[in-house]
């Protein structure tokens, strides 16, 4: 006879990840205004539990929980911000880091079980990159940022790596990212809509108490839209990707109609890098039988949407940062990131052997942004170093575009386009580290083990 502790942990473990996870997202948001800062480490304990019984169902259930976690964590951190006091540390968003973590400790007793997949090179030379410069940072006695940056950096690897590890099946892992995206995206878009016309007075607080300034104004009609993410490029990065795997994955009108105020919120992040990465993924599904009736059909659906829109009081906005795609380097932004190469490039030693990681306080003033992987592998690693981690995920990028060319099959080419789409985003992206390193790492190294056309070991690859 099973005693009641017993029946307690069966029926918690019995409950679908995704809804663990959101039951401890509203939870800390709810017990904010009473315990305040209490709930923060509690927050990151709750991660690790939900994190824990999710994987011990499966594979697919941790990857929704790790999307559920990814995209509203910072909506319960900015809640809780707003009552308990701004936390520059932004402690709360540690908690999906470490959700994520919990599939290495499986690795522990076999570590070696995916050293000789196909990514595990490029895992390999971005993680020795990663250590280059966690060590760096520890010489120069900066232990804030050497642990900060490292876990934010070796999480999603770990992650990876253990998916390639376990052996998980492709197609389960695909589906189950695309039902949660299904129903993250409109609950997403419909926020950042809401959000962009009368911003909510946590988001007001925590733009004012923030040093981001890509965010806009927090005014109505001023705000760069970020809804429950933690920036505008991290919110349009996801939109853009849900956006992708819904619409090739799952072409029902109902999930037409749920992906439109992800769309609508997509252009209000104002994020150009995210509107071209899905352009380019569209583009890439052209090249393909299997989805090439889609991405047209795409094509027409977002010229129509967009035409409707920019006769909305978002229009103008919207119409002038479209605009400015068409003025190329006399772009603000793009001689922003050209001074960023100048200045480094014009320093005693060139940037040679690096400067470890780093946070820089846009906001104060003769400081100066570090954008995308070029200049951040360059800044943090040294050229030399940096180079190679670059070459790292440039051979990741092209392993997941191969199988594309190979299996031919609507799976495979989203993972194509998403890959294509990371590469566009490099210059002004940071792939590999939090939520954005989880996206990239994730899907990227979903090569196809299910699919015999597509090798997977290093000896059988041609």
């Amino acid at each position: 006879m099973q005693t009641a502790s017993q029946a307690g942990r069966l029926s918690v473990e019995s409950l679908p990840g995704w809804l663990l996870a959101a039951g401890l997202l509203t939870a800390s948001a709810l017990l904010g205004p009473v315990a305040g800062s209490a709930v923060r480490p509690l927050f990151i304990i709750g991660c690790g539990v939900v994190g824990y019984l999710a994987w011990r169902q499966g594979p697919a259930q941790h990857m929704q929980v790790l999307l559920v976690l990814f995209c509203f964590a910072s909506l319960a951190r900015r809640i809780v911000d707003l009552y308990a006091g701004f936390d520059s540390s932004g402690l709360m968003l540690v908690g999906p880091l470490v959700a994520m973590l919990v599939p290495a400790i499986y690795l522990l007793s076999d570590w070696t079980a995916g050293l000789r997949d196909i990514q595990a090179l490029p895992m390999a030379l971005v993680f020795g990159s990663v250590a280059y410069a966690s060590l760096l940072t520890v010489f120069q006695g900066n232990w804030s940022d050497a642990a900060s940056n490292t876990v934010k950096s070796i999480a999603p690897l770990a992650y990876a790596y253990s998916l390639v590890s376990t052996r998980v099946s492709r197609s389960d892992i695909i589906d189950s990212a695309t039902v949660a995206f299904l129903w993250i995206l409109p609950l997403m878009g419909l926020y950042g809509i809401y959000q962009y016309i009368d911003p909510p007075e946590w988001d007001r607080f925590w733009m004012k108490s923030a040093t981001i300034l890509s965010a806009g104004q927090p005014v109505p009609y001023g705000v760069r839209t970020f809804s429950v993410l933690n920036g505008p490029a991290s919110f349009a990065t996801f939109t853009a990707a849900g956006l992708l795997m819904v619409y090739f994955l799952r072409p029902t009108f109902l999930g037409m109609i749920l992906s439109i105020p992800a769309a609508v919120a997509l252009m209000l992040s104002m994020y150009r890098t995210a509107w071209i990465s899905l352009a380019v993924g569209i583009v890439f599904s052209l090249f393909f039988k299997a989805t090439r009736g889609r991405g047209a059909g795409s094509i027409i659906g977002i010229a129509v949407m967009i035409g409707i829109v920019l006769m909305t009081p978002f229009g103008d906005a919207i119409n002038e940062r479209f605009a400015s795609l068409s003025q190329g380097a006399g772009d603000g932004s793009a001689r922003e990131r050209i001074e960023e190469f100048l200045i480094l490039w014009n320093r005693p030693d060139s940037g040679l052997i690096g400067n470890g990681f780093s946070t820089v306080d846009v906001g104060s003033a003769g400081s100066v942004a570090v954008d995308g992987m070029f200049m951040t592998c360059w800044l943090s690693m040294g050229m030399l170093v940096g180079l190679v981690c670059i070459a790292a995920l440039l051979l990741a990028i092209g392993n997941a575009i191969s199988v594309a060319w190979i299996d031919r099959q609507a799976p495979s080419i989203v993972i194509g386009a998403l890959a294509l789409g990371a590469l566009t985003q490099m210059p002004l992206a940071n792939l590999i580290s939090g939520e954005l390193g989880f996206l990239f790492w994730t899907f990227v190294v979903l090569l196809p083990s299910d699919i015999q056309l597509t090798p997977q070991r290093w000896d059988a690859y041609p």
